[in-house]
């Protein structure tokens, strides 16, 4: 819980590691509730901004019909 507290700090000021990080932990509610949705938001949010990861996982989540 601790640590996706600090990637929810780190996601809303917009660095992409930290959106990359939150979206894994809501994708597996690892310390948050699980919401697969709101991974892909994430995963999103850093994946626009090059974060190969984020890109990997979105595309993954959107295969699986995941946040569309």
């Amino acid at each position: 819980a601790e640590a996706a507290k600090w990637y929810r700090k780190a996601a809303e000021q917009g660095c992409a590691r930290g959106q990359y990080n939150l979206g894994v932990a809501l994708a597996y509610g690892e310390g948050v509730a699980k919401n697969k949705a709101e991974a892909v938001k994430w995963y999103r949010k850093a994946a626009e901004q090059g974060y190969a990861d984020a890109q990997y996982n979105l595309g993954v989540a959107l295969a699986g019909g995941q946040g569309v």
